[in-house]
């Protein structure tokens, strides 16, 4: 159970919350004695300054814990008082252009923050509000709008996963699916993909929700709940349009599938993601939307799967010898350098990365290129056991594969990986 003790307003905040070590409560914040413009500015700043996805407020009986996303993992900043914590939600609200009379449903509103550093960067803060048994529930967004898109070159594909993928844009039509569950990257690589077709010999509208980047040249249309204007109803407006290519933030109904579908036989080149646990499931994914297997079959030309894993600390990590384990990588022998593959690296934890033993994320892909075979398959409406078999004999890379190799390389750990990675994906296929 968590224990909190307010002492006076001079002193500091003690606290015991489970799984947070002596080293994170070293780094955590003490506002408890600012005003609250003063605190959520801190807040704002320590949360844009280590490139914080995500910063929630979560009220509990006698305190306001204070979170940030952090490389996908999420650490406790700060521990407010039940009343400061209210007052701080209360100014966020406001800013956010929230009503601050509504306390018993969901909310959501913007915010363009200004953090003060040296480059003044702006952020985008979407935030989102519930009532809970304590109170109101925060989580605000930040979206960098400075910050530099990725490129195919690194968002962590594998040199024939790369190629297989630009390949696949080349094609006058088709569609392209990017699968992976929610924060996993699949939009940061679909806006690497429309950066290598934005060449200004395309036309190329998205339909997004939100706007999370803004690429010159791309038209660009967000999804608007408030009036009813759904994805499906973009996607109808933008075929209108003319476009050579169509980014689709979302596929979440089964009219925004077909008319996908037919937008991708009829000349379009369409991006989109869908959720799906891996490359062939996005294939049951589009079934179960309604779609008719004989048109996903011709429409679709690859499907992008990927998992976000840590990148391990370069001043930091700590490597073993293999040397009683040379067979560690064998299975992915044949992708690796003669150089690669001779230690195993480890997570250490420095002040460079807050203790942490890691500094970054990099993707990790499964990329199903569609084949004529597999083309022949999902048309008639085969399994998808069936279709991940055949996949693999014709050479696709699998997660367990690409993971390996990503360890192999130093990185990222093996720890790492079965976080991020569901087991099921790192077996071998019986």
């Amino acid at each position: 159970m968590t224990t909190l003790t307010i002492p006076s307003v001079t002193g500091p905040v003690f606290f015991n919350l489970p799984g947070v070590t002596q080293q994170v409560h070293a780094t955590m914040l003490d506002v408890t004695t600012m005003a609250p413009e003063k605190a959520v500015d801190k807040l704002l700043h320590h949360a844009a300054g280590i490139s914080a996805s995500d910063l929630c407020f979560c009220c509990n009986e006698q305190h306001v814990l204070v979170q940030a996303r952090h490389l996908g993992m999420m650490r406790p900043i700060a521990v407010l008082p039940s009343e400061l914590g209210r007052r701080v939600i209360t100014m966020i609200k406001t800013a956010a252009k929230l009503d601050l009379t509504e306390r018993r449903r969901p909310q959501d509103g913007r915010w363009m923050y200004t953090h003060d550093d040296e480059n003044g960067t702006v952020y985008d803060l979407r935030v989102s509000v519930i009532p809970t048994a304590f109170g109101e529930d925060m989580a605000i967004r930040l979206l960098d709008r400075t910050s530099k898109l990725y490129t195919l070159d690194n968002v962590g594909l594998l040199r024939q996963q790369r190629a297989a993928l630009a390949g696949t844009l080349e094609s006058p039509g088709g569609l392209v699916l990017f699968t992976g569950p929610t924060g996993s990257g699949k939009t940061a690589t679909m806006y690497a993909c429309l950066q290598a077709l934005n060449n200004g010999k395309k036309k190329i509208n998205t339909i997004e929700d939100p706007i999370e980047y803004t690429l010159e040249g791309v038209r660009q249309s967000q999804v608007n709940p408030g009036i009813d204007l759904d994805f499906s109803q973009l996607l109808r407006a933008v075929v209108r349009q003319s476009p050579d290519v169509i980014m689709i933030g979302e596929i979440r109904d089964a009219e925004t599938a077909n008319i996908a579908i037919r937008a991708a036989n009829s000349g379009h080149l369409v991006l989109a993601t869908i959720h799906a646990s891996a490359a062939s499931g996005a294939v049951q994914s589009m079934r179960a939307l309604g779609v008719h297997s004989h048109f996903l079959g011709t429409a679709l030309r690859c499907v992008v799967a990927q998992r976000l894993v840590r990148t391990l600390c370069p001043k930091c990590r700590t490597s073993f010898d293999l040397a009683d384990a040379p067979h560690t990588f064998d299975d992915v022998s044949h992708l690796l350098s003669p150089r690669d593959g001779k230690v195993l690296w480890a997570p250490r934890g420095c002040d460079a990365c807050m203790q942490s033993g890691y500094a970054g994320r990099t993707g990790v892909f499964e990329i199903m290129p569609v084949t004529r075979s597999l083309r022949n398959l999902i048309s008639d409406n085969r399994p998808v056991r069936e279709i991940r078999l055949r996949a693999v004999a014709e050479k696709m890379i699998e997660f367990r594969h690409a993971a390996l190799i990503k360890v192999a390389l130093g990185e990222t750990s093996t720890e790492e990986v079965f976080r991020a990675i569901p087991t099921e994906h790192l077996m071998a296929e019986e």
